[in-house]
């Protein structure tokens, strides 16, 4: 990524990105007042936190909680408030969101930035297909809020107006890429690495001896489908292998995949969301599976919230949903980098 000579705050080149700082106040607005009128509670979360999270490839910043004794507690800065707006539903919230400042080291691009805005949202006893709505209709409000006609990156155009595209993720795999994604998946989502190997290899991606099936997998996205998500209108990717799908919880009717979809715009990742597991159980099996993946490939691992694991236990069943507001705020005005719609972007 290019860096600028000048700092962000030099007048001419805050001028250029002013246009999209004034969309992003505007969408921001929109976003309160779209679920202020469907009774959602806005609710705040605090970012530092006994654990950062516990997936493989999510990088946190770390600090110390210095007590009155003067004893020092290891402490992270949170990658998403997910953790404590669960608490929030078990304490008994039905239908909360949060705009919540979330910290990832080792991400950098055009795209992702250490520092960026999530906004979060949760329906108690309601199903991740309310969820779908829910994106279609804050697509809407961005674009009215900018008077967009159409999101936009780089070359590509979608209508914010249109109905999303629902596909599931087997579906893309058999259309874009030539791969029968189940047969490398067993009765309860057990994968079978060399199916899925093979088959990549067959459909030209260039895969390494040692991947596992996770990689692989991430291979076949980045690589054939992604690119091709979300043009022309919206698409809605459902129904993830259950391995891919940190915190959400198995198809009543087939095990092998999770409640879980992805939501694409111009062919950029907006939101992720989930059938909300609430087995505690499973979720400290799949906690410590993901830490031992991070301790083999990084050398470290996380520690895991005991106190988040405790309020999952009575935690109703719920759906939730992750969305890069900044990513909206690039799609709805056509900014081309993330720098351009931050209000004070962290320094390089």
């Amino acid at each position: 990524m290019s860096v600028s000579a000048s700092p962000w705050w030099d007048p001419a080149q805050y001028a250029d990105r002013r246009p999209f700082l004034i969309g992003r106040a505007r969408i921001t607005a929109a976003v309160r007042a779209f679920f202020a009128c469907r009774d959602f509670v806005e609710v705040e979360t605090p970012i530092l936190q006994v654990s950062p999270g516990n997936e493989t490839h999510l990088h946190a910043f770390r600090t110390e909680l210095i007590a009155a004794d003067g004893t020092a507690q290891p402490r992270y800065l949170h990658t998403s408030p997910e953790f404590t707006a669960k608490k929030l539903l078990a304490a008994g919230e039905a239908r909360l969101f949060v705009l919540a400042r979330v910290f990832r080291n080792g991400e950098r691009t055009g795209l992702h930035h250490p520092e960026f805005t999530m906004l979060e949202w949760y329906r108690v006893r309601e199903t991740y297909d309310a969820l779908m709505g829910d994106c279609a209709g804050l697509l809407g409000a961005a674009a009215l809020a900018v008077g967009a006609d159409a999101f936009r990156y780089r070359d590509l155009t979608a209508d914010p107006m249109a109905e999303p595209e629902r596909l599931t993720v087997t579906e893309a795999f058999d259309r874009f890429a030539g791969i029968e994604l189940a047969a490398s998946l067993g009765p309860d989502g057990q994968t079978d690495r060399d199916t899925l190997w093979h088959a990549a290899q067959e459909a030209g991606i260039r895969v390494a001896g040692d991947d596992v099936w996770a990689d692989v997998f991430t291979r076949v996205m980045v690589e054939k489908i992604e690119p091709f998500l979300g043009i022309g209108r919206a698409t809605i990717l459902a129904e993830y292998p259950v391995s891919e799908a940190a915190l959400a919880r198995p198809k009543p009717d087939d095990p092998r995949f999770a409640e879980r979809f992805e939501l694409y715009v111009c062919g950029v990742e907006v939101a992720n969301a989930f059938g909300e597991l609430t087995d505690a159980a499973e979720q400290r099996r799949r906690f410590r599976t993901w830490m031992d993946e991070k301790q083999r490939i990084y050398g470290e691992r996380y520690p895991i919230d005991e106190d988040f694991l405790a309020a999952l236990a009575v935690m109703p069943e719920a759906s939730g949903i992750a969305l890069g507001l900044d990513r909206l705020v690039m799609l709805a005005t056509g900014a081309s980098r993330i720098e351009q719609v931050l209000w004070a972007p962290v320094a390089p």
